[in-house]
């Protein structure tokens, strides 16, 4: 760290810092007049280090307001502001471009969309792995007014055409394939009329929204390639481009996410430029994005998940500092190789992915001495990695944080400068300009501090809405503004938050959220699958793997290999049940709920 960041830093502990006399004024004003009404409140600039709050309500009071800008706005302002510093790097493909460099691509890429005939408001979904045209389509479409949808590139047959439909996708980018994915090969049987279709007037049975499909990198019937895109753009919708920045406003929808949902089917979580431009921008400010000189953040987390698209994606906008992307699909040994030469300074990831780094047989090999803080989310942090990241890794100053894409998606985040008891036993504390209560599940009262009880969570970080679903909308956000996030948490006087478990059945593989009827319902299309029980159970590496419980029809035998293999092709990868157990029959609560009981049942087996 330079003398002049160090500086800095110690300046920022210090401002930070209880004076020496602050305890005993502490007790003696509440002797005199007990908390204040701001108890309910809590001051977030800073940790915090004074014991605040009297319930389980806070909100993060900050000094600092929100940001009022569209996403393209906030990208000119970093490229004004550093034009020819780095902003990506696609170890991979060998590419690097400054901000100067990315904003003209993005300039091109959106007056082509609109050449293409795609209007403000319309969907573009992004479908396929972390390249530098997922982030250039990001931009792209935001400043054009174009809704982005997230599609997971694991996504097989009837899940792509689930999303595509719901959202009524206009247009679609992805590459020809990667590794086993066959994108183009799966569009092409969704909507056979593709191959004797003209680019841009595909008009399909299946996909009556659908116009056009964008290929990354190949010349397909039917489809555009990228080149035609960015040539597309001639000086007529240039001006039509700059025209347009006027009728955007920072509260429109501009990203819809898919997770999972209660029904077992995967509902659109539509979040605005206010929603993802402010959670970059406190996040960052939280990780000392706003003070760090030369930050290089190692991006191996998906840009389909927020985790990727808003942490990291919208961070480079916001604050200006430089991404580095190891590899296309996930690889652990390319994130070591990528913070060695690149220099990282801070390292992304979910549990799964620090396991996967530090269980390298070469580990030892690398040189990680830049890298001085980390950021880890996407599922619950057991403690002892927590503590072996930094023992091991010497990543001193990580940060947990917690949120859900309906969130945009960080809602409680830690300070690198926790102490280690409140790295590996919270999620962090309060952000800025959020509020967050915990409640009785049953009464919906506000439970005393310290107590569990469903989390939920108002601000201007709630999304728009669930798209084209409003009674599933209903259902997370309450009249009065909250989300109810299904999770089960508890909060310290410090607005600390712990989570100690969920009341949906979802189960979290690896960062992957992944919702249990989705795959019971898959399989019970089996002919010899009488019922089935899906649930996750611990996994050293993975967090939670997933468990299927199957009843088989009567005077039938089926082997595991057969229902994974039934699995393949039909669902995603992610989705396919590690643990296959063939039961007579399932064990049963006093209340007669099965799933409070098979994970026990199963490990007595």
């Amino acid at each position: 760290m330079i003398p002049r960041v160090a500086q800095s830093f110690q300046s920022l502990r210090n401002s930070c810092a209880l004076p020496a006399a602050g305890k005993p004024l502490w007790r003696a004003w509440t002797r005199q007049g007990g908390l204040p009404a701001a108890s309910r409140g809590i001051h977030v600039d800073c940790p915090p280090i004074i014991p605040t709050l009297t319930s389980s309500y806070v909100h993060g009071t900050s000094s600092t307001p929100l940001q009022q800008a569209t996403v393209a706005e906030t990208l000119l302002k970093s490229v004004e502001f550093h034009p020819d510093k780095e902003a990506m790097v696609f170890k991979e493909d060998g590419l690097r471009k400054t901000f100067a460099e990315f904003y003209q691509d993005v300039d091109r890429a959106a007056a082509g969309l609109l050449a293409l005939g795609l209007k403000k408001g319309d969907r573009l979904g992004m479908w396929g792995p972390n390249t530098y045209e997922w982030v250039l389509f990001q931009f792209a479409t935001a400043k054009a007014g174009i809704i982005l949808v997230s599609v997971n590139p694991a996504y097989q047959l009837q899940e792509v055409e689930f999303a595509l439909k719901k959202v009524g996708v206009k247009a679609i980018v992805c590459p020809t394939q990667f590794k086993t994915q066959k994108y183009c090969d799966m569009l092409r049987k969704i909507c056979p009329e593709i191959e004797k279709a003209s680019p841009g007037d595909i008009k399909s049975t299946r996909l009556p929204d659908l116009r056009s499909v964008i290929v990354l990198d190949s010349r397909q019937p039917g489809m555009f390639h990228l080149e035609d895109v960015m040539q597309a753009g001639s000086s007529q919708y240039v001006q039509q481009l700059q025209d347009l920045q006027k009728t955007l406003q920072f509260d429109d929808p501009i990203n819809i996410q898919f997770t999972s949902g209660t029904t077992g089917t995967p509902k659109g979580a539509t979040l605005t430029h206010h929603n993802i431009v402010n959670n970059a921008y406190f996040v960052g400010r939280r990780m000392g994005y706003h003070w760090r000189p030369n930050t290089r953040v190692c991006v191996p987390v998906p840009l389909y998940h927020c985790f990727g698209s808003v942490g990291a994606a919208m961070s480079m906008a916001v604050h200006g500092i430089a991404l580095v992307f190891p590899s296309a699909g996930y690889d652990g040994r390319a994130n070591l190789v990528a913070l060695d030469s690149e220099r990282c300074t801070i390292i992304y990831g979910t549990p799964t992915m620090y396991v996967d780094m530090l269980n390298q047989p070469d580990f030892d090999k690398f040189n990680l001495s830049s890298v001085i803080s980390g950021f880890v989310a996407g599922s619950p942090v057991p403690p002892e990695l927590a503590k072996t990241i930094v023992t091991k890794m010497g990543v001193k100053e990580i940060t947990i944080g917690y949120g859900t894409t309906e969130n945009s998606p960080v809602t409680f985040c830690g300070s690198p400068m926790d102490n280690m008891e409140r790295k590996s036993e919270t999620v962090g504390y309060i952000m800025d300009h959020v509020e967050a209560k915990v409640v009785n599940p049953t009464t919906g009262q506000i439970v005393p501090l310290g107590m569990t009880g469903e989390l939920m969570i108002r601000g201007y970080c709630v999304m728009l809405e669930y798209w084209a679903d409003e009674a599933k909308t209903q259902e997370c956000v309450t009249k009065n503004g909250w989300y109810k996030t299904g999770d089960i948490g508890s909060l310290d006087a410090y607005s600390y938050c712990k989570i100690e478990g969920r009341i949906k059945d979802m189960i979290i593989r690896g960062g992957e959220n992944i919702y249990p009827a989705e795959i019971e319902q898959f399989l019970h299309t089996h002919p010899k699958v009488k019922e089935a029980q899906v649930v996750g159970v611990e996994d050293p590496r993975m967090g939670e793997e997933i468990c299927a419980c199957i009843r088989l029809a009567d005077g039938v035998h089926c082997t595991v290999e057969e229902i994974r293999d039934y699995c393949k092709g039909q669902i995603s990868h992610f989705k396919i049940p590690r643990y296959v157990l063939f039961v007579s029959s399932y064990p049963l609560t006093v209340t007669g709920k099965r799933k409070e009981t098979l994970v026990s049942h199963i490990f007595k087996r």
